[in-house]
């Protein structure tokens, strides 16, 4: 593999791997009180582009980082809608 395959799938792995303990640690607490939703709507679309921008180019490491943060993602995502949908409940 060559060096710049090399350090996009390392970048690729610590950018995604980043969002595992948020997304542990929200999903066991539920708290997204520190959480935008804005910024993770922003966020969660983006991932989706960046996945279909991966698809078209046929890139592994793009497909894969953005799938994979986007499947740590998500959770937080509906978990800080549901909070928010309660709060106007309320």
């Amino acid at each position: 593999m060559e060096s710049a395959s090399t350090i996009g799938y390392l970048a690729a792995c610590l950018t995604t791997l980043s969002f595992l303990p948020q997304a542990i640690r929200v999903i066991k607490t539920h708290d997204t009180r520190g959480i935008s939703l804005t910024m993770y709507l922003m966020f969660v679309t983006g991932l989706l582009m960046w996945l279909v921008y991966g698809v078209l180019i046929d890139n592994a490491a793009v497909i894969w980082a953005n799938l994979m943060t986007f499947v740590f993602a998500l959770p937080i995502l509906v978990l800080k809608y549901r909070a928010y949908r309660h709060s106007r409940n309320i």
